[in-house]
This record gives C-alpha cells, sequence and structure tokens, in this order.
C-alpha cells in the first residue's frame, strides 16, 4: 500500500509522471489527475481535491480510518473513495491528510479497493475554497493510457 501526503504542496509533475490541475469549470470544481497507477491517479485526485479548499499543513491528526469501495468500473472506485472523503467530512468532521490505498481488485464482475485515511479534525484545518457536496457522475473518468492513468472529475460545491 502506498501513501500519499495530502499537504506536502507538490506541484503538478508531467503526463507522465503524477499530478493534477483545475479544469475550467462554470459553477463547480473540476480536477484532472495522473499517475502512473489507477490508485495512483485515484490518490493525486483526493489530494486535489482536499487541497483545493483545506489548508492542511496545520491541522491535528486524530486517527486512521479504513474503508473498501466496491464497483463495476474503475470510475465506480473513483467516486467511491471521494464520496467517502466528503461522507467523512460531513458525518465526522474529519479530513484525510494522507492516504494509502490497495492495488484495485476485480471479483465476478465486481471491482473493489480498500483505503487507510489519516485522518485531521476539519476545524483545525485552515478552509481556503469552496466545500464539497457531492460528486457528479456525468463525466467522471479513470482510464489507462499510453503515460500512466488519468481521471476526470466535477465535485459539485
Amino acid at each position: 500500500m502506498r501513501e500519499a501526503s495530502l499537504v506536502d504542496g507538490r506541484e503538478p509533475a508531467g503526463r507522465s509522471g503524477r499530478g493534477h490541475r483545475s479544469v475550467p469549470h462554470t459553477a463547480d470544481l473540476r480536477v484532472e489527475a495522473w499517475a502512473p497507477t489507477a490508485e495512483g491517479c485515484i490518490g493525486e485526485l483526493v489530494h486535489a481535491v482536499v487541497g483545493s479548499f483545506a489548508d492542511l499543513s496545520g491541522a491535528r491528526v486524530v486517527g486512521e480510518r479504513g474503508c473498501t469501495v466496491l464497483g463495476v468500473s474503475d470510475a465506480d472506485l473513483l467516486a467511491g473513495v471521494l464520496e467517502e472523503v466528503i461522507y467523512r467530512m460531513d458525518a465526522d468532521g474529519e479530513l484525510p491528510v494522507a492516504l494509502a490505498i490497495d492495488r484495485i481488485q476485480g471479483l465476478d464482475g465486481a471491482r473493489t479497493v480498500a483505503v487507510r485515511f489519516r485522518m485531521a479534525d476539519a476545524t483545525t484545518a485552515a478552509l481556503v475554497g469552496a466545500v464539497p457536496k457531492a460528486v457528479s457522475l456525468h463525466d467522471l473518468d479513470l482510464r489507462s493510457g499510453p503515460d500512466g492513468w488519468t481521471c476526470l472529475v466535477t465535485v459539485d460545491v
């Protein structure tokens, strides 16, 4: 399980590395991310979405949380991981400062991925943008290409 920090301030890398960028959108947050693996791409997207509204550099870590996300496609897994982040923020007042994602597994037409989050108290983070409310399933994408994986999501704010 590879862990990615959400507070390290990395700049997006070239398409052959890992990174993310905001994509123009009229009202919501639209983010594109890329990485060598599907799991890395999902992690990079979580980093981008959380970083769009919260500065976690001074946030107080409160523990670790795990979940397993189920879906019929890789894009379903991407949406499920982001929905878990939004749920934890709403239900528990926590935001991920880091995450580790196991390799995506396929079983009888279903896809699963296990995720472990290191969570911080959201009240100790500095809000810097509009807080996400939901993941839009419209134009949601996670796919493999010649330079690795890319994903694209719109988040309702």
